[in-house]
């Protein structure tokens, strides 16, 4: 069981956890993942991705919401309490290497899986703009690691409440617009936010890589469930990916599977509603 050894808020509904994994923090690379599992019996097994690691303390740190049953259940759980099962360095690592001019789009909850990208990216050399967005100000997270690890760092609300006001597509296209044109862009966020950061480079004709964020229960590619259409072809966001070239991905597919579920995540949520009126 693997104890949790600092937990904080960063903004509504959203926390940051380290936890004890010394085997994961020795061999995590960027872009990797972990399943966790509350109750070792009957508990929902959720991925995350790993948002930051230290080999020497033997930890690892995670970023998630708490949106549904199993995540508000993880982000009741206090400092010194133990997360029954935790698998992992899961997934592929991210292709690490000096590409030359490089903007990094993060959104929501994306934001955390892309700070050790970004912090990869720039220790091998990168011009590094990033470009973090929310929908309001008090959900902006990350902003000052991102800021310490980016040339440039470009910080947007939907509501004009911080930063700049517009959709984080817009300042990507003007960077798209800049001579020289960057060499790659990354995006990472929730998955319409991406299918239109892809829909916006693809006119540039500049390589975008996205990491998706599919249902997902055995993180080994047995189960199928996180399936996705690339380039024609079914691959498994849980061996193949989770980072795929976004130009190829069928985004229309995958946002359909996402809605697979809805309606058991809906009940699930009103019993713990429930649970909570109850206590």
């Amino acid at each position: 069981m693997n104890r949790i050894l600092e937990k904080q808020q960063l903004a509504p509904h959203v926390f940051r956890i380290r936890v004890e994994a010394p085997l994961i923090a020795e061999e995590r690379r960027p872009g990797q993942f972990v399943i966790l599992q509350i109750d070792s019996e009957f508990g929902e097994r959720i991925p995350l991705t790993i948002a930051d690691a230290d080999s020497e303390e033997g930890s690892i740190t995670l970023v998630f919401q708490a949106v549904g049953k199993s995540t508000r259940q993880l982000a009741a759980m206090n400092t010194g309490e133990r997360i029954a099962n935790l698998l992992g360095p899961l997934g592929r690592p991210t292709e690490i290497r000096r590409f030359g001019r490089v903007v990094a789009v993060g959104g929501g909850i994306g934001v955390a899986p892309m700070f050790p990208i970004v912090q990869a990216l720039k220790r091998e050399g990168n011009q590094l703009t990033t470009v973090i967005g929310a929908r309001t100000r008090e959900l902006v997270i990350l902003e000052p690691e991102m800021r310490s690890v980016s040339d440039e760092l470009i910080v947007c609300t939907d509501d004009g409440s911080y930063g700049r006001k517009a959709l984080v597509t817009e300042p990507l296209a003007e960077l798209c617009e800049i001579d020289p044109q960057p060499d790659l862009v990354v995006a990472i966020g929730p998955a319409v936010m991406m299918k239109f950061c892809v829909e916006t480079v693809r006119r540039y004709d500049i390589p975008v890589m996205v990491s998706l964020n599919t249902i997902m229960v055995d993180g080994t590619g047995m189960c199928g469930g996180c399936r996705v259409t690339v380039n024609g072809e079914t691959k498994f966001v849980c061996v193949d990916g989770p980072e795929f070239d976004g130009r190829l991905v069928d985004f229309d597919n995958m946002l359909k599977r996402l809605e697979a579920y809805r309606d058991q995540e809906k009940r699930k949520l009103q019993e713990c509603q429930i649970e909570e009126v109850r206590e």
